[in-house]
Parts: C-alpha cells; sequence; structure tokens
C-alpha cells in the first residue's frame, strides 16, 4: 500500500483535440495515494475523456501521465501493464456477454496477469461474496440487473489489484433505484483507502465520497476544491452557475 499522500498520478500540460474541437486544455492534476477526487461538470466538457487518456485509452496531444514516474503512453509495449494498474470501470459495464459472471471477474487474472485458476477463483468468489452476488456466480450479463452488471464490472476492475481506479458515470445508464447499491460499494471503497478518481452527475454522492472535487468547463480546471468549498462555497461564477442549473433539472 502506498504512503498516504504520496503522489502518485501526475498529469501535466495535457492536451486533446478532435479535429478542430479542443477537448483538454492545458490540464495540470496531481492524485495522490488514498484520496478519492471526483470529476464534475457539464456534459461535453472533458470529463471522460480526460478518464480515457488517463487509462491509455485515447492518445494525447501534448504533455505527461505520470504513474509513480512512469508515462502512461498508449503507444509503449508497456501500456498493457500500465492498464493492469490503472483500472476502468465503464458506464456501459462492458461485460462480456456470453460468460458467465465469474468468468467475466477471473478473464483478466488469468489471461493477462497469468494467475493460478484456483487462487483467482477463490478472490472472485470472495468479491461476489462482498458485493452480494454469490448467487449468480453462474448466470450470464443479461441476467442481471443493470446496478448488478455494475457491480460486477466494479468487481472485475478490482480483482487487478488496480494502483489507481477510474470511475466513468457509472451510474449514469441505470434507474434510480439501482444507483444506490453501487454507490454504496464505491462509498465502502472509499474508507478503505483505495485511490479513485470518478466522474459522476450524481452531487450528493460526490459531495459524501470525495477528498477533493473538480469542476471542468470547456475542457479546463475551472476550480477546485474540498467538497464543501465546491458545493457551499463556489468561488468563481461559471460554478455558482452550473450548480443553480441543477436545482431545476
Amino acid at each position: 500500500m502506498d504512503k498516504k499522500n504520496e503522489v502518485i498520478l501526475t498529469i501535466g500540460h495535457l492536451k486533446k483535440s478532435y479535429g478542430d474541437t479542443e477537448v483538454l486544455k492545458d490540464i495540470d492534476l496531481e492524485i495522490k495515494s488514498g484520496e478519492v477526487v471526483v470529476i464534475i461538470g457539464p456534459s461535453g466538457c472533458g470529463k471522460s475523456t480526460l478518464l480515457r487518456c488517463l487509462n491509455g485509452l485515447e492518445k494525447t496531444d501534448e504533455g505527461r501521465i505520470l504513474l509513480h514516474g512512469e508515462p502512461v503512453d498508449p503507444k509503449s509495449a508497456g501500456i498493457f501493464r500500465m492498464r493492469e494498474r490503472i483500472g476502468m470501470v465503464f458506464q456501459s459495464y462492458e461485460l462480456f456477454p456470453h460468460k458467465t459472471i465469474l468468468k467475466n471477474i477471473t478473464l483478466a487474472p488469468l489471461k493477462v496477469q497469468k494467475r493460478k485458476k484456483e487462487e483467482a477463483e477463490a478472490e472472485a468468489l470472495a468479491l461476489l461474496e462482498r458485493i452480494g452476488l454469490s448467487a449468480h456466480r453462474d448466470k450470464y450479463p443479461s441476467q442481471l440487473s443493470g446496478g448488478q452488471k455494475q457491480r460486477v464490472a466494479i468487481a472485475r476492475a478490482l480483482i487487478m489489484h488496480p494502483e489507481l481506479l477510474l470511475l466513468d458515470e457509472i451510474t449514469a445508464a441505470l434507474d434510480p433505484e439501482m444507483v444506490r447499491e453501487v454507490l454504496e460499494l464505491v462509498l465502502s471503497l472509499a474508507k478503505e483507502g483505495r485511490t479513485m478518481l470518478i466522474v459522476t452527475h450524481e452531487m450528493a454522492f460526490a459531495e459524501a465520497v470525495a477528498d477533493r472535487v473538480i469542476f471542468m468547463d470547456g475542457g479546463s480546471i475551472i476550480e477546485e476544491g474540498t467538497a464543501e468549498q465546491i458545493f457551499h462555497y463556489p468561488k468563481t461564477e461559471r460554478l455558482q452557475r452550473f450548480l443553480e442549473s441543477l436545482k431545476f433539472d
């Protein structure tokens, strides 16, 4: 386990464009070990693109991403090993429909990390027990609710023992009644001291889980601070307008 307050991820002068559209504009950010950082902001502001760049799923145009001083470079031979260390959970689950829940969780540790089947399955079963889905080990994703599938996706990321966990709008595709079970799982991970970078539109959840909140707009970081500072004492007029708009959603 990393020492508390040790910087594990460094983002410097990160830029990303799609054609003539600049999606990320000179992003600078540090993430410390055990820290839960939540990114909020309007749709299209670059939140999800930032997470995909951090995992090496998107190429950046300029800047650097360093995990413990090592570059995250999609063009390098070591990018697959880096993705083991930076886990990511997507809005759309990304589970394999033709594999059982147990096999969805154990596939990567067996194929990528070459772990023993008995050890990987034992850990997977322990994770399923933790997320309350032990009885569903032999079912297929189509037989689970959205909230159950998302919890499986989180377990699949956890079994790889990532140093940093990226969560991208993981409740956006869920019915309201399913949101709570997923958010409670993330809250429990935060209490364990997991290092997480979370993009969410759930403001109450963001306030409850975050050590630090970052407000993005137009591809830039506009404001950052504690949850109390961001949600109750916003400094910029743009953040004030964003928070005010949420009251009418």
